[in-house]
């Protein structure tokens, strides 16, 4: 579980983006972590794996402080950032690097990611382009097999068959013990993958519900466009 409690983080002194906010994850499925550009989706991230601290409040995965940088909770924590960067070698040779840090890792499970977007691990990574990489790093992250997996606007960058094989390579690599976190407002991109969504504002969580619940269908699209909606009003 994932409890955020009375959270404040601000930037500067003066503007706090995130002030007095609570909100608390199940283990198990698969969340979308939605809102427009600038709410806070990304710093949320990144305080839950720990490498933003609060300045006041909490954030507390399975009882413990992600800050505190406890190696048992590290290892079973996965952040795929918007933006990075892989070194100049070859994907086998990475995997190689990093495997030790995460005792579930399964080259099994690399390997059907990687088929998703038919790719292999003997490829070199200095020759892929931004998109590849993207997708290179998103089957490294579902390989980790970590029970926390934590996605920043996964998407952005990908073409339109790109979005619908990151969709089967999250399915492939989903399991029931494994939460997955996806900060996007790219909403139609992730729509149906997810179990759970919540929709925050900077400060507010303006909806927060399982996925189908309520008196009638109804898309995510539309449940998004009509909630932020009628929270400008």
């Amino acid at each position: 579980m994932i409890r955020i409690e009375n959270l404040t983080f601000a930037y500067d002194r003066h503007n706090a983006l995130l002030e007095n906010f609570s909100l608390t994850f199940e283990s198990g499925g698969i969340y979308g972590l939605l809102g427009k550009n600038g709410t806070g989706k990304s710093t949320l991230l990144y305080l839950m794996m720990g490498l933003l601290r609060p300045q006041k409040g909490c954030v507390q995965i399975n009882g413990i402080s992600p800050s505190d940088r406890n190696p048992e909770l590290m290892s079973e924590m996965f952040l795929v950032p918007e933006e990075y960067d892989l070194p100049a070698i070859r994907l086998k040779e990475y995997v190689k690097l990093i495997k030790p840090f995460y005792p579930k890792f399964s080259e099994k499970l690399m390997e059907d990611c990687l088929s998703c977007f038919d790719m292999n691990s003997n490829v070199n990574l200095a020759a892929l382009s931004m998109g590849q990489k993207k997708k290179v790093y998103m089957c490294l992250a579902l390989a980790s097999n970590t029970s926390f997996l934590f996605m920043d606007e996964p998407t952005n960058g990908l073409d339109i068959l790109s979005k619908s094989q990151c969709r089967k390579a999250i399915i492939r690599g989903m399991n029931p013990g494994k939460t997955i976190i996806i900060g996007t407002h790219q909403v139609h991109d992730v729509e149906h993958l997810l179990d759970h969504v919540v929709i925050i504002d900077r400060n507010k969580v303006l909806l927060n519900q399982l996925v189908g619940e309520g008196d009638e269908p109804v898309s995510l699209e539309k449940l998004f466009i009509d909630t932020l909606t009628h929270s400008a009003l």
